[in-house]
């Protein structure tokens, strides 16, 4: 293997016609994002790819046959693909599964590849450093990070890339060196080149009620590997229909993982049930919810009697949190403090004078956070959707400027 300097990252993003590459699922899309070590974004890369047969689900990606009949097929795009990922830590969100499509696609055009990629997920770092949903968009609203055009790959890998500067600033950049270091250089594939063509402009597709849904639910799993199962179940619900491949993948999925029956039966459940929970966030299950709620029931094996159940009233758990009367509101030394918007003064100014006060600043909401510093209170971020999801109060800059004056 050969390794030299930090090359840096490539995050990447795959849309496919499923998820099942062993069988015959394809790669039709594929976005890379360099990022230099300290996690700023430096470049982007874009491709339809041609995948010689249906485009599976185009609900989902919004993919049509029209757009990739002139796109060049994984072949010719491998070996510029093959030099942007050199050298380099191969970021993406859920990285088990975008790793399978390309490792796949590399089995079907015989690249020998003398080192396996090295490898970082970033939904594996924010079960473990936010206690986040799995969702990329649930991720990215803790941080405040934009995302427009889900499941377009231009857009998740980009996001991806941003999580990951967050993730980096947050934690400093030099723990991540010993993988910086490892990434191998590539062997280069020959094997012709086309142009990448990126896909057009295209307007943002409404996302329906489960698409919504799924990005507010919280981790119910207890491993990496459970997270990973339960994303590929997320993937599997967003067209409501579950086909015998995507079953085999699940099932397969859970060998690997050592997720036995019982305890796959239990993640169904759990995930069910937190799907059930924000469905009642308002108070009210529609006909339309219902149905659909319904459905994700039947899709994962779960008992009528508790679907009855579950829907039926709202849990007493959603009730709304109490009211805090701000000007009592008292905070303790090491509580943890996240800003969010453009403020009348700097972010490092704040950042500085809560540390000097006893307080903790921090980039990112969860469900730590004792409050939720907005330049507009009424914000719709996604810091301020988040810290609402959590009972976080969200308060002006005058609150925080009557607190510090205080202290």
């Amino acid at each position: 293997m050969k390794t030299g300097a930090a090359g840096g990252f490539a995050t990447i993003d795959f849309e496919t016609t499923g998820l099942v590459p062993e069988r015959d699922d394809r790669a039709i899309e594929v976005s890379v994002v360099h990022s230099d070590p300290d996690g700023t974004i430096t470049g982007q890369w874009e491709t339809l790819i041609n995948p010689r047969r249906d485009l599976g689900a185009q609900r989902i990606h919004n993919i049509s046959a029209r757009d990739i009949i002139k796109a060049p097929i994984f072949e010719r795009v491998a070996a510029e693909l093959l030099e942007l990922l050199s050298g380099r830590v191969v970021v993406a969100h859920n990285a088990s599964f975008d790793l399978r499509f390309l490792n796949a696609e590399l089995d079907r055009i015989d690249y020998r590849r003398a080192d396996d990629f090295v490898t970082a997920c970033t939904m594996r770092l924010a079960r473990t450093h936010l206690g986040s949903g799995l969702a990329l968009a649930d991720c990215c609203d803790a941080f405040g990070i934009p995302l427009v055009g889900a499941h377009r790959a231009s857009a998740d890998a980009l996001a991806t890339a941003r999580l990951l500067e967050a993730f980096i600033a947050s934690g400093g950049s030099e723990q991540w060196d010993p993988l910086l270091l490892s990434a191998p250089h590539l062997t280069p594939f020959d094997g012709g080149r086309d142009a990448w063509l990126a896909r057009d402009e295209v307007p943002p597709v409404t996302p329906g009620f489960i698409d919504r849904i799924v990005v507010r639910i919280p981790d119910v799993s207890e491993t990496h590997e459970q997270a990973e199962y339960l994303a590929l179940v997320e993937r599997a619900l967003l067209d409501r229909y579950l086909s015998e491949h995507e079953t085999d993948a699940l099932v397969a999925l859970a060998d690997r993982s050592g997720i036995g029956r019982d305890t796959a039966h239990r993640l169904h459940r759990d995930y069910f049930t937190a799907l059930v929970n924000v469905v009642w966030a308002d108070g009210v299950v529609t006909d339309v919810e219902r149905a659909d709620v319904e459905l994700v029931a039947a899709l994962l094996d779960i008992d009528d009697e508790m679907v009855s159940r579950l829907l039926l009233a709202p849990p007493t758990r959603l009730t709304s949190p109490p009211t805090v009367v701000l000007q009592e509101f008292l905070l303790a030394p090491g509580d943890e403090i996240v800003l969010t918007g453009e403020m009348s003064r700097s972010r490092s100014e704040w950042e500085r004078d809560l540390r000097s006060a006893g307080f903790v600043p921090k980039p990112a909401v969860t469900k730590r956070t004792a409050i939720l510093v907005a330049a507009d209170p009424d914000s719709l971020s996604g810091k301020a959707r988040k810290a609402r999801d959590y009972g976080v109060p969200v308060v002006g800059e005058g609150w925080l400027r009557d607190l510090l004056a205080s202290v």
